[in-house]
């Protein structure tokens, strides 16, 4: 066995595991291991200027690549600013190892300044945490925890790292990384009855979670829809490509009130929700989200998720990559000539519904095209004309982001990525991490002026590292999600029209300025037109460049 510090140790801990970029924003704690660095090629040092940026940076990063993304933080205060991008990347299911550097464990016992019981504090929002005590448990806990994280269902990890550990030196065994096989194939039994039901169905649905694009289960999620003539919706809260968009039975996203999903709901006989949630609702309400007599079937690699809200007809434990085609080939055992001829012809009159509707959104987006102030539908309309066909999207458009999963293509698993948990501010970093995941593609961030304030330092990263990424800063100079949901309430700010808090313009951000003073060239775009041009020059120049947008103010509520 060789000799070598801990901070060598974990280096090559790392590189075993694949690693090869480490996010980061150092402290006096994390100084062994930036020593370490200053000598080794082989990992890449990505530069954040606050720990919820650079988590953002890990999280964009894991879901971009499907890899392993190592994040490293400042003790108690540089955790404790991560933990929002943290709860966002928990939801999004990011295999990231988040390390933060800790006092010498002989120090610890005092509670010096920046001390706190680092896993204690992480334990709500992973899937495992500890702190090594022994250096010669540095090789075990490391491999363990890289496991853990891309083990399914995948998830974030902590590790608390003491500074003795990453001084010390022995002879250390590094032993190897192992990885569980996500591939699970769901129970016969389950996968037959499944069948029964989506064979008997008249009025099919199916569901596309996160969980299609994480195991590219595309090809087979489009294979059982066009063999059921079914239409396929996104998940309420999708953040990936779930589904590719131009496929002719995709439908949408559903939404996220229950009065409006048991609407939608109420069309369908069977649901067969593939890897999606059920059902993550943004208000409470009186009305449950499903109707009566609804059939379901849940296919998901979370046993948590299985019934979780709602009891399912058939639930079954499994990837959807290789359960899906057991699926197909047990409805298609099922199948004489009338229910196949049937299913046809549901599936032809699906697909022109379908298409009108699209043509029907697109008319109504180009219609608005002229309009000044912008109106969000227009310009996002235009933006997927622009696109390259491999162009990343980053979206945390909020409030004016209706409409974009049918206005923008995203037809590969990694093409589109949006914010999972709710946390505002993931967007800017988010797109940082998916750049240097997808280093030949073109990646655009399209992202809310409030949203963007929360970690506008991103883009210094993005200029610091030359990251060809264009930043869309969609301005309406207010917190309009939030005004539109203080109006529905009927009260006093919808009558007035005083809205508390929620107003930017006074003073009003210089995005322009701010981004110039982080290094980034920016432009302002008053038209759509001239929206897409700079889009399309800023992509053109393979650094990184900022568009603002002054979008229309009006909440668009009834």
């Amino acid at each position: 066995m060789p000799s070598m510090t801990g901070k060598r140790a974990f280096l090559e801990l790392l590189k075993q595991e694949g690693v090869d970029v480490l996010f980061g924003n150092p402290g006096t704690t994390e100084l062994p291991l930036m020593d370490a660095l200053a000598v080794d090629t082989d990992i890449r040092y990505v530069l954040g200027l606050h720990e919820g940026v650079v988590m953002g940076m890990a999280d964009g990063y894991a879901q971009a690549s499907g890899k392993l993304a190592v994040v490293n933080l400042h003790v108690a205060p540089g955790l404790g600013n991560a933990m929002g991008m943290l709860y966002d990347a928990q939801k999004a299911a990011s295999p990231i190892l988040v390390t933060a550097g800790q006092h010498e464990q002989s120090f610890n016992v005092t509670e010096p300044i920046l001390w706190a019981d680092l896993p204690t504090m992480a334990r709500p929002l992973v899937k495992w945490a500890t702190e090594v005590h022994r250096l010669a448990d540095l090789p075990r806990i490391v491999h363990r925890a890289a496991k853990t994280a891309m083990a399914p269902p995948t998830g974030p990890v902590f590790l608390s790292l003491p500074g003795d550990i990453l001084n010390d030196e022995a002879e250390i065994d590094l032993m190897a990384a192992t990885r569980v096989a996500p591939r699970i194939r769901a129970d016969r039994d389950a996968i037959e009855a499944a069948a029964d039901l989506l064979v008997r169905a008249e009025r099919p649905v199916l569901v596309a979670g996160d969980a299609v694009a994480q195991s590219r289960a595309h090809d087979e999620l489009a294979a059982l829809a066009d063999l059921l003539g079914a239409p396929v919706y996104l998940e309420g809260v999708s953040n990936t490509a779930s589904f590719p968009t131009s496929h002719p039975l995709y439908r949408g996203a559903m939404g996220r009130l229950s009065p409006g999903l048991r609407q939608l709901l109420g069309q369908f006989d069977t649901m067969f929700s593939v890897g999606g949630d059920l059902f993550t609702l943004s208000l409470p309400s009186d009305v449950e989200p499903v109707p009566d007599g609804l059939k379901t079937v849940h296919l998901d690699l979370d046993p948590w998720e299985l019934g979780k809200n709602y009891p399912a007809d058939v639930a079954m434990l499994g990837d959807p990559k290789a359960t899906l085609p057991e699926i197909v080939e047990a409805v298609r055992r099922r199948l004489d000539d009338g229910r196949r001829t049937a299913m046809e012809r549901r599936g032809n009159e699906m697909r022109g519904r379908i298409a009108r509707e699209r043509e029907a959104l697109s008319a109504k987006a180009r219609a608005d095209a002229g309009k000044s102030p912008v109106q969000a539908l227009a310009l996002l309309e235009a933006i997927g004309r622009t696109l390259p066909r491999d162009a990343v999207v980053i979206e945390e458009a909020l409030s004016s982001a209706g409409g974009i999963r049918n206005l923008i293509r995203s037809d590969d698993p990694q093409s589109f990525f949006g914010l999972r948990g709710g946390g505002i501010g993931w967007g800017l970093p988010a797109a940082v991490g998916a750049k240097i995941a997808l280093p030949d593609r073109p990646v655009v961030a399209i992202v809310g002026d409030g949203s963007a304030m929360y970690s506008c330092q991103a883009l210094w990263t993005a200029a610091r590292y030359r990251l060809g990424i264009v930043f869309v800063i969609l301005n309406n100079s207010s917190y309009r999600i939030l005004k539109q949901r203080v109006s529905a309430l009927r009260g006093h700010a919808a009558q007035t029209g005083t809205f508390v808090g929620m107003d930017l313009e006074d003073p009003a951000i210089q995005f322009q300025s701010l981004a110039r003073a982080m290094g980034v060239p920016a432009h302002h775009a008053g038209t759509v037109a001239d929206a897409t041009d700079l889009i399309s020059a800023a992509i053109a120049t393979g650094g990184p460049a900022l568009v603002e947008v002054t979008l229309d103010r009006s909440l668009g509520i009834g």
